[in-house]
């Protein structure tokens, strides 16, 4: 199927969506590996964790081009090699999607809406978070605020941070797609994020970008 959208949210910066139906073997025909992607890839040992590895390359190549690479921090937080902007990936089920920004910090989140989410909610919803009590959006309601809190996780440094105590998302009334609010207060940090969420078939997905106004990561 290949890249299934492609959204610009500004000049710089683009979201990216691949549906994964291609086999191994003719995922890795449209892309190019080199020595540090090959060797990552050989240690996948699951076809569906490589498959996962090959849709990020090849969805990143048709964002920002062939020569695009991806590296990683101590924090397994990705970066682009050339350090010519910021970068957040996430993958559920099959569908692979990027967040690429030249000016702007990232974190993108998927999640295919198919698990009773509601019976591991005490793991992520903390006491200040309003959860709908209507059965016919709460299931949505609480993936929105999972993918809202693994979109700030990411970007953000990963250090020290609780998904259910350092990020918060404030109230709000649940709609097939919206903006919200959502903080991340730890020791190091203490921001407040815009980030907008929405259905894509039946997964939903959630990103968030910020400004970044220091030297960008070499």
């Amino acid at each position: 199927m290949g890249c299934i959208a492609k959204y610009y949210i500004n000049e710089d910066t683009v979201i990216g969506v691949w549906r994964i139906e291609e086999t191994i073997r003719a995922m890795a025909r449209m892309v190019y590996l080199d020595d540090f992607d090959k060797k990552k890839y050989r240690s996948f040992k699951s076809i569906s964790r490589r498959l996962e590895f090959l849709s990020v390359r090849v969805l990143l190549a048709e964002l920002l081009g062939k020569d695009a690479r991806i590296v990683y921090n101590k924090y397994n937080k990705p970066f682009l090699k050339d350090g010519s902007g910021f970068i957040s990936i996430t993958h559920s089920h099959n569908l692979t999607a990027i967040i690429c920004s030249k000016t702007e910090r990232v974190g993108i989140d998927l999640e295919i809406m198919k698990t009773n989410i509601g019976s591991m909610s005490f793991k992520f919803i903390n006491k200040r978070e309003v959860i709908t009590k209507n059965n016919l959006f709460r299931k949505y309601h609480l993936y929105i605020h999972w993918c809202a809190k693994e979109a700030l996780y990411k970007i953000c440094d990963k250090e020290g941070i609780s998904i259910k105590n350092s990020i918060t998302i404030e109230p709000f009334e649940v709609k097939a797609s919206g903006t919200i609010t959502g903080s991340v207060v730890t020791k190091k940090l203490d921001e407040s994020f815009e980030l907008y969420y929405c259905k894509f078939d039946n997964y939903t997905l959630v990103w968030t970008k910020k400004r970044h106004y220091d030297k960008l990561p070499a």
